[in-house]
């Protein structure tokens, strides 16, 4: 049995209440509800497989309108006691590994050009407010996961009004994604 995760209901109104092979979980927004959500998920049943679907924000032009699969994930509303930005005091710097979509994680949505800059000056590529946590959960469980995300808008001005408009649709790229990659 493999869980499928969402921060938010709305990222997956175009699923089945049921899908075959996989329970659905929906964590809540933020870092600590996605961590605390899939922590006591995992505690509850072992899974073979943890499989997040949800929205970014594009900082890399290159990459609008699709769905991508992330591979690491790293926090940008955090600084070591060095004051150094993206390095957190306890926590690795990045979760997930390997080459591909990084995504910059933090506890509020991105909707400013000069944000923005600054993010993507850190090694991301995308942003939202879970993937982090998502991906340390699972690392520390044990459990193989994989990380799709849609995406919803530039992280820049108007980002939220765009986003409330273009998630339904974001929802049916995840769930094709999700049917071509498991055949559900």
């Amino acid at each position: 049995m493999r869980l499928l995760v969402a921060a938010l209901a709305s990222e997956i109104t175009a699923f089945p209440e049921e899908l075959e092979g996989f329970e659905i979980l929906v964590t809540g927004l933020g870092k600590l509800q996605a961590a605390v959500g899939l922590d006591e998920a995992l505690l509850a049943r072992e899974y073979e497989e943890v499989v997040v679907v949800g929205t970014a924000g594009c900082l890399d032009p290159a990459l609008e309108g699709d769905v991508h699969e992330v591979t690491a994930a790293l926090q940008h509303d955090v600084a070591d006691l060095d004051g150094v930005v993206g390095r957190h005091v306890a926590l690795p710097e990045r979760t997930g590994g390997g080459e591909g979509v990084v995504i910059a994680t933090g506890d509020r949505f991105i909707d400013d050009a000069d944000a923005v800059t600054h993010i993507r000056s850190l090694g991301a590529s995308l942003v939202d407010m879970e993937t982090y946590a998502y991906f340390w959960v699972a690392e520390r469980r044990g459990v193989p996961i994989r990380v799709f995300k849609a995406v919803s808008d530039r992280a820049q001005d108007g980002a939220t009004t765009l986003w409330d408009e273009v998630v339904a649709t974001c929802s049916e790229w995840l769930r094709e994604r999700i049917r071509v990659e498991y055949g559900v």
